[in-house]
């Protein structure tokens, strides 16, 4: 007995249009899913009070870069990964050295550099030198000896007699700072992964 096959010519143009097919859905539903969980992940940094430049550090890219496929897939980071993941993870924060965490008071001002202040900054920048006052309950800290300028800041006294002058505390000293888990982007990632098979086979019939 033999056995012969053949495939006629509508047969195979069926399947490469049914080929043609799957590729714009799993395309389609890949490429939405990102820009979903994309959205989501900037909208959940911005209502934690993170601001919206952390959340424009989430982008997006979709493969492939041009064209349809099967294989095609997106990719959602951020460009300030060390900062998000920490917001999301709630991370134990200790001293490189070991010993202190100098947090700064409003007193302290900002950097010039953005961002927080170092006291080897704020020392040279007032020109004032901080001590260290240890207390056993409640943070240690660094003081200085000067004034409080019109915006709440330390500065040094311009009174020759040392007329106004008093210790204020710059810098709060802690071991280690548990920082509160604002974010909770697994739950996003979940949910939009969940919907991605809904969306080829909607996109496929």
């Amino acid at each position: 007995m033999k056995l012969k096959l053949e495939i006629s010519t509508d047969l195979a143009a069926l399947m490469q249009e049914e080929i043609r097919a799957g590729e714009k859905a799993v395309t389609t539903a890949l490429h939405a899913a990102g820009a979903g969980l994309k959205s989501a992940w900037r909208g959940q940094i911005v209502q934690s009070g993170l601001g919206t430049r952390l959340g424009n550090s989430i982008r997006l890219a979709t493969y492939p870069k041009g064209g349809e496929s099967l294989n095609a897939a997106a990719l959602v980071w951020s460009n300030a990964p060390v900062i998000v993941g920490a917001h999301d993870t709630g991370p134990l924060i200790r001293s490189k050295d070991g010993f202190w965490l100098a947090i700064p008071t409003p007193a302290a001002g900002k950097s010039t550099r953005g961002g927080r202040i170092t006291p080897g900054e704020w020392e040279r920048r007032t020109g004032l030198r901080l001590r260290f006052i240890y207390r056993r309950r409640g943070p240690s800290l660094l003081v200085a000896e000067g004034r409080l300028n019109s915006k709440g800041r330390a500065v040094a006294s311009r009174a020759k007699t040392g007329r106004g002058l008093t210790t204020m505390p710059v810098f709060l000293l802690v071991p280690q700072v548990k920082l509160r888990k604002r974010l909770d982007l697994a739950r996003d990632a979940e949910r939009v992964m969940d919907g991605v098979e809904g969306r080829i086979v909607a996109g496929w019939e």
